[in-house]
């Protein structure tokens, strides 16, 4: 009995521990990590940001003729400074290009007498789909 008891709490385990990682995955959609990339951008909301970032992201921003680069750990500490800041913005995304592997989707954030446009790649990582690079232009 004590054999069959273990045996059951074993796969109980087994079970669980499946379908959380199988829910974990299925969250990082394309439209997941737009939408989690969006809020911190313009709501200040991190939940989920990290996750959606892959470790190798490269962040990218005209300024004038020179372009800038941040890491991911670089620009989680730029936006954690803004943690809760709304920006008084209208945000527009359009999806330039979408296949299985990649989606490139330009989001606009249009400001009073600016718009900061975002060029995000979103890659297919077999981890799901996470932002592997972000450039800005200011118009």
């Amino acid at each position: 009995m004590k054999t069959l008891k273990s045996i059951l709490l074993g796969l109980a385990l087994l079970i669980t521990t499946n379908i959380v990682k199988a829910d974990d995955g299925e969250m990082l959609t394309k439209d997941y990590a737009i939408t989690t990339y969006i809020d911190a951008v313009t709501h200040g909301k991190f939940e989920g940001l990290n996750k959606v970032l892959d470790n190798n992201v490269k962040f990218s921003m005209m300024r004038g003729k020179e372009v800038i680069t941040f890491n991911k750990s670089d620009m989680l500490n730029s936006l954690k400074a803004s943690k809760n800041t709304e920006q008084d913005c209208t945000v527009n995304t359009t999806t330039i290009e979408s296949n299985g592997e990649v989606a490139i989707v330009k989001v606009d954030l249009q400001y009073s007498g600016f718009t900061r446009s975002n060029l995000v790649t979103v890659s297919n990582t077999g981890n799901g789909w996470k932002i592997t690079n972000v450039h800005s232009v200011f118009k």
